[in-house]
């Protein structure tokens, strides 16, 4: 997504970006304190810091019926299994999850409602359901394409299920911006973040091999095959269709009290 920019292959407008490439969790923790001017953070995170954030519209994550699974290790023939819509077996599972903030984590407790949980770093929960630190495993990333070839069997894929539910694509990330910048500022940015997503998918050679250093182990058919799930039309703009996601995914949440506080949610438009 960002490839034109830090590159310099689109016209940046007078403006510098400085890039920090670091894990989900900690983008979280840091918009919760206010601290970037544009960050990508989980909408799970967004309830927490709407007073601080607008949503900008390109950018985001969005799994059109598929997103974060459940799996478990590819089991004995005589063990328990779940049951039909596998909620009353996954309740009573130690659920190996990659943080509270993840949008992953929101998506299950609507799922589940309570269950029993052990955060981990998301890419050590497979060793964790292995060693037996936890019976299943709430997979993001790349482990999505990954699990069956590391021995886990899938329980449910979250974002199918919400696909099936709602019948919209289950909001995953998105990218923010701070109030505090002015509307022509906000606009200018949001316009230089499209036009780098545009760039990227139309030099999708060159972009992928310019994200292949972050790729975490994977060779470049399946980091493409990962980067097409989550970069596509959706994430150049994802519209009405995305904006009724995003609501529907806080409202529904708050409604359930799995979210205790939810400002006006602002898009940049």
């Amino acid at each position: 997504m960002f490839y034109a920019i830090a590159k310099n292959r689109i016209d940046l407008r007078g403006y510098r970006f400085e890039h920090r490439l670091e894990d989900i969790q900690t983008l979280n923790e840091r918009a919760m304190r206010g601290e970037l001017h544009i960050s990508a953070i989980s909408i799970h995170a967004y309830a927490y810091v709407a007073d601080k954030y607008a949503l900008l519209p390109c950018g985001a994550s969005m799994g059109d019926g598929y997103g974060p699974i459940l799996v478990r290790k590819i089991p004995d023939p005589k063990a328990q299994t779940p049951d039909q819509d596998a909620r009353n077996w996954l309740r009573a599972q130690r659920i190996a999850v990659p943080g509270t903030m993840t949008s992953a984590f929101l998506a299950l407790k609507l799922y589940l409602g309570n269950f029993q949980h052990v955060v981990l770093p998301f890419d050590q929960i497979f060793d964790a359901v292995n060693k037996g630190k936890a019976d299943v495993g709430l997979i993001i990333h790349e482990g999505q394409l990954t699990y069956a070839k590391a021995g886990f069997g899938k329980i449910v894929d979250l974002g199918e299920w919400w696909k099936r539910e709602t019948g919209l694509p289950l909001p995953l990330g998105g990218n923010v911006i701070r109030k505090d910048i002015p509307p022509g500022v906000r606009h200018d940015l949001l316009e230089i973040m499209r036009e780098s997503i545009d760039f990227g998918l139309r030099h999708r050679g060159d972009a992928v091999a310019h994200s292949m250093p972050y790729a975490r182990d994977m060779n470049e058919q399946l980091a493409d095959k990962f980067i097409g799930m989550y970069v596509n039309d959706f994430t150049r703009d994802y519209g009405e269709q995305g904006r009724a996601a995003i609501r529907r995914f806080l409202g529904d949440a708050q409604s359930a009290d799995h979210i205790d506080k939810l400002g006006e949610i602002e898009f940049v438009e």
